[in-house]
């Protein structure tokens, strides 16, 4: 299955989204880090013709939790990788940039290109015990 590449950069208030279309030419958008800005993301993903992605971002922190649950429930391929791998990719492009609009392009190029595996849903109970080892972290 090769389903378009989503590059997500999750912040604590915001995320940024780049969705690689065909012929490699990116769209990018910027939500809220909740429930209304994950609907948003739908509705701008609907208004692409896109029904499903292969939706990729950094493991860090825990503020992409939520955002990557909600993409699981809504069907799509969700992998959230070790951020040394989006480093190394940029390296190998000779990115040196860092912006939120950037990181995002790199994620998605590197989900297209690479695509790693999905990761598996994480049950109920085990999203609630990661949020409970995070806030228990010092």
């Amino acid at each position: 299955m090769n389903l378009p590449p989503l590059g997500l950069d999750p912040a604590k208030l915001k995320f940024n989204a780049c969705l690689v279309r065909a012929g490699g030419k990116l769209r990018h958008k910027i939500f809220p880090n909740n429930p209304e800005g994950f609907s948003q993301l739908s509705d701008w993903l609907k208004k692409q013709g896109v029904k499903q992605v292969h939706a990729c971002m950094e493991a860090t922190g825990t503020y992409g939790d939520s955002l990557a649950t909600y993409l699981h429930e809504q069907d799509h391929l969700v992998s959230v990788v070790n951020p040394a791998a989006i480093k190394a990719y940029a390296q190998s492009h000779l990115s040196r940039t860092k912006t939120d609009r950037v990181e995002a392009a790199l994620i998605a190029g590197f989900c297209g290109e690479r695509r790693p595996r999905p990761d598996a849903r994480l049950s109920v109970k085990c999203r609630n015990c990661k949020r409970l080892c995070a806030a228990w972290s010092p």
